[in-house]
């Protein structure tokens, strides 16, 4: 934008004519005929005067230039300080050539509120006013450009007179007076491009990437990195122009006061990365409170620069010495840890260094100590720059740093896991083996007395001391099942088994239960259920257990249905179908997705209202997709719940075996001799009940393995009875000395059975590795035992 001041009247003129010619005498820049240069710097001749806060026209500058007392330039790019006040410099350009020339005159920061440059023909007195500063809409400036830019066209053969007008709130003035060819400009403009496009470039990845990094690692040092990258490359971005050209183009209040915020922000962020990453809290707890003091200060300042607009003016001046205060700061902490011989990293020393040799390389050119060129200019983008790389690897090493110690971590957590897991492991064993061992007593005791007493009333509360014995030991095995699933030990035993008979037992504890609830159980099974299958009898039974036990504890009144059917499939493969539903309180469908969690009820009150671990049908899930079979559960609020299990078994083909769990009419083992290896007195009394009514059987019991050892040199022994967890000598240790010889070269094949209360997986792999021949797991049940020793024998 120009302002064209007319030709005045013959009155002006020869006031013009007396201003141009009888005022002093000043230096002037003549063009030389030759050789047109590219690119020039005037301040030789170019003067300047300092008139305070007086706001003074042209003409009046004009006419009484002398009296303002002005002072040549001294360098390239004189530094007018931190100031409020008007100056105005003149400089007089001759062009004695026959052409035209065009010139591009730069002057002051683009920071600077308001530069207006007068420029006066000598021949006709014309002025014409060109206008720029940030003080002002952009939309007005007379050169579209983010710097302080204004076009010069100088006739042939003629003088032209320039005054520019510099005014600023507070932040210092520079006065560079440079004049660019068009060719110079164009070239000038490129080049800033290229540099400026690699340097925000740089700084833009390097804050995006360390931002992400804060997300995946949690850790704020990232964060506070990222945005100190970001916040510097702002305060670049906001000197050299291009945030009121982009961000802020109207001019206004916060575009005045902007380079202040994005100031102190990113002194904030420089102290506080540089804090963290230097650990100066753990390291130094005098130098932590000389950060705080330093963070106080800024804030306060931040407060003054919005609440209190008189001081604008030290506001700058005290943010450049909070800005030094943060770097001498940051650097001493540096030597104090070498001092202290406390690892400092080598690339964030050298960022620091390559920030203050950028920096201090561009005071230098600021007080004219140095040259006027382009890397005079940008060192302080050049130092960030090298500063921003250099913390970056910085960053890069305590990314590496943080994974190691993360996979340390991560092997500590594994080793205390595992630690964990095998303290869990043998609790749950010490824990089955302490309720196994009264149980196996209870339930073969109540037996005997059931099989022994007339009395019906005494042969009911037997079974209720039974069945009682039975839930306990079912809540134990959920328990271990449920540790087993956890580590992946769960595992299936084949055998063949008649599934009527299978689930015969289950079906009577269920009507019982059923009849003491008032419930009316119905029962059913289908003609063409197979009499023989092979596949895990007892995960079958635990199936239609905690399914059966669901049904009665969640239902009031009404009904409970049991059906079994099958259907056959080729390949003498069979699915058998088994349907349980009830008239009970039901699920929400809401809640339906949930129900084969591990712990899980309908509320939250259930597990005391109705009993229970919530492990019941997670365990049916799991067993169930360990068959490959499924399940499905329909369910409706206040009306029940009906269960569909459908698994796939192989038939066997043959005559239907004797059924298991009725007692023989006749145990003989023809003459055997038993060596029972038990310390627990009561189970050795168990064992007696149970093998009392054997025929031609002999029985003796030690109570270690030392006295088993001891046992076979006065004894012949046929099979051995082996308790695991005994004093003096555990059963592994007698069973590994058994098929030592120790024992004799004639017992090294002896059959041995484990009975223990152990059930732990890793309990029955070391049965088999250490050579005995079978697993019996407590409570006994006697015609188990009874079939497992004939067989042996």
């Amino acid at each position: 934008m120009s302002l064209k001041i007319d030709k005045q009247p013959l009155a002006v003129s020869k006031f013009l004519f007396f201003v141009l010619f009888f005022s002093n005498t000043y230096a002037q820049y003549v063009f030389p005929r030759d050789a047109i240069p590219q690119k020039i710097s005037l301040h030789k001749y170019t003067t300047i005067a300092d008139v305070g806060q007086r706001n003074l026209d042209v003409k009046f500058v004009m006419a009484n230039f002398d009296a303002l007392k002005p002072l040549q330039l001294e360098t390239e790019n004189d530094d007018l300080g931190f100031t409020q006040n008007n100056f105005w410099s003149k400089t007089v350009l001759k062009n004695p050539t026959n052409s035209s020339l065009n010139y591009y005159l730069e002057t002051a920061r683009p920071i600077t509120d308001l530069v207006e440059l007068y420029s006066v023909d000598s021949i006709n007195g014309k002025i014409t006013k060109l206008v720029s500063g940030d003080a002002i809409p952009y939309s007005e400036r007379s050169f579209e450009n983010r710097k302080a830019i204004f076009k010069i066209d100088l006739a042939p053969r003629s003088t032209q007179q320039l005054y520019l007008h510099l005014k600023s709130d507070g932040e210092a003035i520079k006065i560079p007076v440079m004049l660019y060819s068009a060719e110079s400009f164009m070239t000038m403009i490129s080049n800033e491009q290229l540099f400026f496009g690699m340097f925000y470039g740089i700084l833009v990845i390097v804050a995006i990437i360390y931002f992400f990094f804060f997300f995946a690692l949690s850790d704020k040092i990232f964060l506070y990195y990222s945005l100190y990258v970001f916040f510097v490359g702002l305060l670049q971005f906001a000197l050299d122009g291009f945030f009121f050209k982009f961000v802020t183009p109207n001019a206004g209040w916060f575009s005045n006061h902007a380079l202040l915020f994005i100031a102190i922000i990113a002194v904030f962020l420089s102290g506080k990365y540089s804090e963290l990453f230097l650990k100066i809290k753990s390291n130094s707890r005098k130098i932590y409170i000389l950060f705080n003091v330093a963070y106080g200060l800024l804030f306060s300042l931040l407060f003054c620069v919005i609440f209190i607009p008189s001081i604008l003016l030290f506001s700058y001046i005290l943010v450049n010495v909070l800005t030094l205060v943060f770097l001498i700061l940051i650097v001493y902490s540096i030597a104090y840890l070498y001092y202290k011989r406390k690892p400092v990293d080598a690339f964030f020393t050298a960022g620091i260094l390559f920030l203050i040799t950028g920096f201090g390389i561009f005071i230098l050119y600021n007080f004219g100590l140095l040259p006027n060129t382009f890397f005079t200019q940008n060192s302080s983008k050049l130092g960030t720059g090298l500063e921003v790389i250099f913390l970056s690897l910085s960053m890069s090493k305590l990314i590496r740093n943080l994974k190691n110690e993360k996979n340390e971590l991560n092997r500590i957590a594994l080793i205390r896991s595992e630690e964990m897991n095998d303290l869990k492991s043998y609790f749950l064993s010490n824990i089955s083996h302490e309720l196994r061992t009264p149980l196996n007593a209870i339930v073969n005791l109540i037996d005997s007395i059931s099989s022994e007493v007339q009395d019906d009333k005494i042969k009911q509360n037997c079974q209720v001391i039974k069945y009682s014995s039975h839930s306990l030991l079912s809540s134990v095995n959920d328990i271990l099942d449920f540790s087993k699933i956890e580590k992946g030990e769960l595992k299936l035993e084949m055998n063949q088994f008649d599934p009527l008979q299978v689930l015969q037992h289950l079906k009577d504890n269920a009507n019982r239960i059923a009849i003491e609830k008032g419930l009316q159980f119905e029962f059913s099974a289908s003609r063409i259920v197979p009499h023989l299958l092979f596949g895990d009898q007892t995960r079958l039974q635990q199936i239609v257990n905690n399914v059966l036990n669901n049904a009665l504890k969640f239902t009031s009144t009404g009904f409970i249905k049991f059906i079994i059917d099958s259907e056959l499939k080729a390949n003498n493969r069979a699915r058998l179908i088994l349907t349980i539903s009830d008239s009970g309180v039901g699920v929400p469908k809401e809640k339906m997705d949930r129900i084969f969690a591990s712990f899980f009820q309908n509320n939250s009150n259930d597990k005391r209202q109705f009993g229970g671990l919530g492990l019941g049908l997670y365990i049916v899930k799991t067993l169930v997709n360990m068959q490959n079979g499924t399940i499905e559960m329909n369910s409706t609020v206040n009306q029940g719940t009906t269960c569909i299990i459908e698994l796939d078994f192989d038939v066997i083909i043959q005559e239907k075996k004797e059924v298991t769990g009725i007692e023989p009419v006749v145990c003989d083992l023809g003459g055997k001799t038993i060596l029972v290896v038990e310390d627990n007195p009561i189970n050795q009394m168990v064992v007696k009940m149970i093998t009392k009514k054997w025929l031609n059987t002999t029985v003796i019991y030690v109570n270690n393995g030392q006295e088993a050892l001891e046992a076979f040199k006065i004894n012949q022994f046929d099979i051995v009875l082996m308790d695991l967890q005994m004093p003096v000598m555990d059963g592994y240790e007698a069973t590994i000395a058994i098929r030592n010889g120790e024992a004799g070269a004639e017992n090294v094949n002896i059959p041995i059975i484990a009975i223990t209360a152990d059930v732990m997986e890793t309990t029955k792999q070391r049965v088999k590795d250490i050579g005995m021949n079978h697993y019996l797991s407590k409570p006994i049940k006697k015609e188990t035992l009874y079939e497992t020793v004939k067989k042996l024998v």
